[in-house]
């Protein structure tokens, strides 16, 4: 690769970068708006906010990358034919496949990127995900237990706090526990923490009280304790079991799933689409490469406008990516129409290889493109015409 393939290779590079970084941080914000009750309603800390709410990045820049790429790429032959370097570099004897190079050089890196994300990256992320938000939602002390409130469950346990501090500790703690019908339990304690290890979920309470009043006896025990833990494991979900949905399943799940797997069962058709759509989605990236530098990559003059061809484009990039879409779908009940996706990625692969070995200079039907110009030339009258009238 030479200096000018190193120059695109760098540029091109850099440029889907930063449209990668600024799109995912984007969508990131929006997707992590929606857990702020995390923060509002359930005590949690911000860096608790952040990194749950940061586990889905991985999933958004493997969609966001090819998007990305062909950004960048649109944007560096945009560039190369805005300064007539494209013009001077065939003029030179440069031939399409030596100016397609670094570009390839770059869609080999992403999809190489997608793959891995695809792969390990993102279920792992994604499982992490849903076991830290699991233990967070479901710790029963930290969502429903309300300063100056009581907690009643079934009638059978009654649950109050006086405050709660900035580090979660509780303070003014009582608990009255009438689950065994054969005594009554009533706890009263000045501080207390929430406990969640491998044996369970845990209310530890300091400087406090027992009081347990068993059925047919007049005076209860009264037991005054420095430290007493008392059990949260059968009303909190932290330790419920739960499935592993087919997003967050690596490659080799989907593939062979272990024996007696019953969210397999009853749904087949979900993995053996996830398993195709993990498999092709390294593709696209090239793919999107491809369809943007066949429309974008022959040289022209500057009088001839590469906006259409650009539109062009995107229409092309949108209804390939449409067509994997429809056939991910469609392949959860009709596994022929898996074949959909990879029949577009070859044609695209195909054709591509055949206007960028040819140079040719694609653009869409006379007919269209004078549709198109109409529509522009008729909204910049009207704009005029507003405007000299509001003058």
């Amino acid at each position: 690769m030479g200096s000018i393939g190193r120059y695109i290779f760098r540029t091109t590079f850099g440029v889907f970068v930063v449209v990668l970084v600024s799109v995912t941080t984007l969508m990131w914000m929006t997707q992590a708006m929606r857990n702020i009750d995390l923060i509002t309603n359930q005590g949690q800390s911000v860096f608790v906010f952040v990194g749950i709410t940061a586990l889905i990045i991985p999933l958004l820049m493997m969609l966001i990358a090819p998007i990305a790429l062909m950004i960048a790429i649109a944007h560096m032959l945009n560039k190369l034919g805005n300064d007539s370097e494209l013009i001077v570099m065939n003029a030179a004897g440069m031939p399409p496949w030596r100016i397609f190079r670094p570009f390839l050089g770059v869609g080999i890196v992403v999809s190489l990127l997608v793959a891995v994300f695809a792969a390990y990256v993102s279920p792992k992320c994604l499982r992490e995900l849903r076991l830290w938000a699991v233990q967070v939602r479901t710790d029963l002390v930290t969502n429903s237990l309300q300063p100056g409130r009581f907690l009643n469950l079934d009638g059978e346990l009654t649950m109050h706090i006086r405050d709660r501090q900035a580090n979660g500790q509780l303070l003014g703690i009582l608990v009255d526990d009438q689950r065994d019908p054969k005594e009554r339990i009533s706890i009263l304690a000045q501080f207390g923490d929430v406990l969640i290890n491998d044996l369970g979920t845990y209310l530890v309470l300091q400087n406090g009280t027992v009081q347990r009043q068993e059925i047919g006896q007049r005076d209860p025990a009264i037991i005054r304790f420095d430290q007493y833990a008392f059990d949260l494991s059968r009303l909190s979900l932290a330790k419920q079991t739960f499935r592993y949905s087919v997003q967050e399943r690596y490659p080799w799940e989907l593939y062979n799933p272990p024996p007696g797997d019953t969210l397999f069962a009853e749904q087949p058709g979900q993995f053996r689409a996830e398993l195709h759509n993990r498999i092709t989605a390294p593709f696209y990236p090239l793919a999107f490469l491809v369809v943007t530098f066949a429309y974008l990559g022959a040289p022209r003059t500057t009088r001839q406008s590469r906006v259409l061809s650009l539109l062009s484009a995107i229409s092309a990039v949108a209804t390939l990516r449409g067509i994997g879409f429809v056939g991910t779908l469609g392949g959860v009940s009709k596994p022929a129409v898996l074949a959909i996706p990879y029949l577009a990625l070859i044609a695209t692969f195909a054709l591509g290889y055949w206007g960028i070995a040819r140079g040719l200079i694609i653009e869409p039907p006379v007919i269209i493109a004078n549709t198109i110009t109409a529509v522009i030339e008729g909204f910049q009258r009207r704009t005029v015409g507003i405007t000299g009238a509001a003058r």
